[in-house]
């Protein structure tokens, strides 16, 4: 089975953006995340900025795989599963990682029925997601190695061959690289320099 190392997220907030149904007022924001304190301080932020509104729903999902998604979705007092579960249908639906969606209603005096929320929050986040940038970034893989400063050039000519990042790197008596490689690369250079006589490799993501 190939791997899949690449995910599609994006790297600033995007513009607020308004739907409107029947004097009910919809605001939709989206907004990178990796943590659940981020997503707190974003629902904080717009909850005092938008304090008369009456909801402020949302959905987010973490992770850059799906087998290791974390994801949740939030009515916050609307009809069940009328709020949540729209938006993140839209997060599901743009394939996106690493986001929240907030949709803030202000109620204008006539209800929607479950359908109009629905279709309401739905628009909401879609015309979020579709007014910010969505990029695509490859899943990596960190690995530190070790070798003595006499190793040095056996190292470098594999990483300029390669075309492999260095991330940080401590070159002294005793050298260290850490290196960056994209997951579905990662188990054929660790195989190169595992195989190196006094050069030692460790995976930093186990």
């Amino acid at each position: 089975m190939e791997v899949t190392d690449i995910y599609k997220t994006i790297t600033k907030s995007s513009p607020e953006v308004l739907f409107k149904d029947r004097n009910s007022k919809f605001f939709g924001y989206a907004f990178p995340v990796t943590t659940e304190d981020d997503v707190k301080q974003h629902i904080e932020d717009l909850k005092k900025q938008h304090h008369q509104a009456r909801h402020w729903c949302y959905a987010y999902q973490f992770g850059k795989q799906e087998h290791d998604y974390v994801f949740r979705a939030n009515d916050d007092g609307e009809p069940n599963n009328s709020a949540g579960m729209p938006i993140y249908g839209q997060i599901q639906s743009f394939e996106v990682t690493n986001l929240l969606i907030v949709v803030v209603r202000y109620f204008g005096g006539t209800k929607l029925g479950v359908g109009g929320l629905i279709n309401a929050y739905r628009s909401g986040a879609q015309m979020a997601l579709e007014a910010s940038k969505i990029i695509t970034k490859t899943v990596n893989v960190e690995y530190s190695i070790t070798f003595d400063y006499k190793n040095m050039n056996k190292v470098m000519r594999i990483v300029k061959e390669k075309n492999l990042k260095i991330i940080n790197q401590t070159l002294e008596l005793s050298c260290e690289l850490t290196i960056l490689v994209r997951l579905k690369e990662s188990p054929f250079i660790f195989e190169i320099f595992d195989s190196l006589y006094e050069i030692n490799i460790k995976n930093l993501n186990d």
